[in-house]
């Protein structure tokens, strides 16, 4: 495409925004100067600026500029499926033809990429994964030969120093990158300056950048510190009574999403959950009933995120903290983009940082454990599920580490199995050394904004390195004012809390295949799906867990012991026959364990059965399945002394997280005739 006047990028951005927000809308000068860039040729644009600013329109009106003039369509790359719905509508909204190629959709390729082909659109949004899709990947030399603009949308995913790094977006998008005639647009509203750099570098040294002041003037910022788990819970109950309008509620893991929307259900409130778990279809139907405000809030992860286009939220409320202030004002700036007020609200916790450690070292590869998965592949192709039993990783570690060694051209998928390459892995031990510093760093920036450390909303552009940051007059901090319930939560929400909570049971899942590498192979024949009175951080029972890890030997909280009972009661309707006998489960110190057992037992008018001593040392900690499965059987010894009568064993332990010790024993106990193993825990780590 040649050189194009100003006011022929003007002209453009007139027609896109007047459909788009009305005929009365007028497009501001630095949206024009950012299409007038980006219609140069083979130019390559920065755009960072807040949500709601409109940079989805400057992708647009330069579609239909370069359109007008009979180039190629635009390929936007999309992070999220719930962003490229939105983006399909708001193409088409824009008077552009738009179709999407995602993991939803498969059956709708071929007729799309024969649309193409026609070139009858005007705009193909795809997601990250396709490049490692052959389908995909064949058809994109032709693809990118025809194409006139390439945007990389939520562009801070490509970089290794955003606060969510994407090896799938990194590597589709020195795809990309590579094809020298196309334009080239990267847009972010969350990116400080290393971001920036970092994302200006991959584009190229011409990079033209606009950034602008990510401060929200229609959003109210709140931190309210110092509230108990159990007290958050209560918080929400109320505030969803005085929050406007409808808004999402984030949480940090799963389990909590799952676990605040079932109480707040239980007080009457209109919510869905939302996560990364949730199906494809069931997130479009959460979407749109929250569009449609349809339900008061979402309680969602941060798979409900980037780009999910509702203008009119009223309110985000954060159970726990993000690690990021990048993270934080990503998910924050949802709410406010098209009312006079909204509220921004932070619930801390001191369990977040546990939490952030996580997340922070699961982005980070391991050199030694690259290794492992490298020797596991060797020279043939295997499944994700046969290099998880061989190195024993949790699959969500695996998959991020195999993605990143795929980035560095390290291994290769082919279908849903991996392969080596035959390209070493180098360890960029410097790069990595200081991509934990900034995260630490990021985490202490997190950790002073919890304590009201100055203005709220000054401290986020400070965070991100605004260029004109200045105290809001608005948030917690500058006025001295809380939202209800402020902080104090009714009683009767937290006693609601708390009894629902300590209600809630979980469930154990049992191991389905040995590792490679000791006694015994195959499919496991243990314990069935048991039942813990606790997961992780359980709000309900916060209290007594931190009891319990600093209790003296052989000391169990009471509390515990008695929600053990309450659970086998709600489990035992589910029963097909009554265990017969009580069996604590073998530790190092089997005391705790003894001492829980003896309890149910007498509770429970069953006899009790030690059949079980432990030899060596304790299991080693963090170590793959094979080495902990063989120390196990080694340490594990069946008394001999003792026949247990026919029927179900009742399996107990006070702490379960590999749930590999269980299910040794339990393999021990259906060698010995027992015909079913039922395993109950106290708590279920993580």
């Amino acid at each position: 495409m040649k050189a194009v006047s100003r006011g022929f990028s003007e002209e453009h951005m007139h027609i896109v925004l007047a459909r788009l927000a009305g005929p009365g809308a007028v497009p501001r000068a630095d949206q024009v100067d950012a299409v007038h860039a980006v219609l140069q040729p083979a130019s390559r644009v920065l755009v960072v600026q807040a949500t709601g600013w409109g940079k989805s329109a400057v992708y647009w009106a330069a579609t239909h500029a370069i359109r007008s003039t009979g180039s190629g369509p635009t390929l936007v790359v999309s992070p999220l499926l719930a962003l490229m719905r939105d983006q399909v509508n708001a193409a088409e909204r824009s008077g552009l033809k738009a179709a999407t190629v995602n993991s939803t959709n498969i059956d709708d390729w071929d007729e799309v990429f024969q649309r193409l082909d026609d070139d009858a659109i005007d705009v193909l949004l795809v997601s990250p994964e396709r490049l490692g899709n052959p389908r995909f990947a064949a058809r994109l030399g032709a693809l990118l030969a025809k194409v006139g603009l390439i945007v990389i949308d939520e562009a801070h995913c490509i970089s290794d120093w955003g606060f969510d790094f994407r090896p799938d977006y990194q590597r589709l998008a020195r795809a990309l990158l590579s094809t020298p005639t196309a334009s080239v647009l990267a847009t972010t509203a969350t990116a400080n300056e290393r971001v920036t750099l970092d994302i200006g570098k991959q584009l190229g040294a011409s990079t033209v950048t606009f950034r602008g002041t990510l401060a929200r003037t229609s959003l109210t910022l709140s931190v309210v510190p110092g509230l108990s788990p159990l007290q958050r819970y209560a918080w929400i109950a109320d505030a969803l009574e005085q929050l406007p309008g409808s808004g999402i509620v984030y949480v940090l893991t799963v389990a909590e999403a799952d676990r605040l929307t079932a109480f707040l259900r239980s007080c009457g409130h209109a919510v869905d959950a939302y996560s990364g778990q949730t199906d494809a279809d069931t997130r479009l139907k959460v979407e749109e009933r929250l569009r449609h405000n349809q339900v008061k809030a979402v309680v969602a992860t941060s798979a409900l995120g980037m780009g999910y286009d509702k203008p009119d939220l009223g309110f985000c409320v954060h159970v726990g903290s993000p690690s990021t202030p990048v993270a934080y004002y990503q998910q924050v700036g949802r709410a406010g983009r098209a009312v006079a007020h909204a509220e921004g609200v932070l619930l801390p916790s001191d369990a977040d940082e546990r939490i952030w450690d996580y997340f922070a070292t699961a982005s980070i590869p391991d050199p030694q454990t690259a290794d492992k998965v490298l020797q596991s592949l060797g020279s043939e192709e295997r499944s994700l599920i046969e290099i998880e039993a061989d190195t024993g990783l949790r699959r969500g570690r695996l998959e991020a580490l195999l993605k990143i060694l795929a980035v560095e051209g390290v291994v290769e998928k082919n279908g849903s199995a991996w392969r080596a390459t035959g390209v070493p892995y180098v360890h960029d031990s410097a790069k990595w050394a200081a991509l934990a510093q900034v995260r630490q760093q990021e985490a202490g920036i997190m950790r002073q904004y919890a304590h009201g450390a100055g203005c709220l909303m000054a401290y986020l552009q400070t965070a991100l390195d605004d260029p004109s940051p200045a105290p809001c007059g608005r948030c917690s901090v500058c006025t001295g004012h809380l939202p209800f319930p402020g902080l104090a939560p009714s009683p009767d929400k937290l006693i609601a809390a708390r009894n629902f909570l300590r209600g809630v049971d979980v469930d154990i899942e049992p191991r389905k295949r040995w590792p490679a590498g000791v006694g015994r192979k195959g499919s496991i024949r243990g314990f069935d799906v048991g039942r813990a009175v606790a997961f992780a951080d359980d709000p309900g029972w916060v209290v007594e867990l931190q009891a319990l890890r600093t209790a003296a030997p052989g000391e169990v909280p009471a509390e515990l012991l008695a929600g053990a009972v309450a659970t086998l009661g709600r489990w035992a309707k589910t029963w097909s026959g009554r265990p017969v006998c009580v069996v604590p489960l073998p530790a190092p110190d089997m005391t705790a364990n003894t001492r829980m057992a003896e309890h149910i037992a007498q509770k429970g008018r069953l006899p009790l059965h030690k059949v079980f001593s432990w030899t060596g040392g304790p299991v080693p900690g963090d170590a793959a399945s094979t080495p902990v499965v063989a120390h196990l059987e080694s340490a594990i010894r069946w008394t001999g002394d003792t026949n247990l009568p026919p029927g179900p064993v009742l399996l107990v332990a006070t702490d379960v997280r590999t749930r590999w010790t269980a299910t040794v024993a339990a393999a021990l106990l259906r060698e010995q005739g027992t015909s079913q193993v039922l395993l109950l825990a106290l708590h279920l780590r993580p």
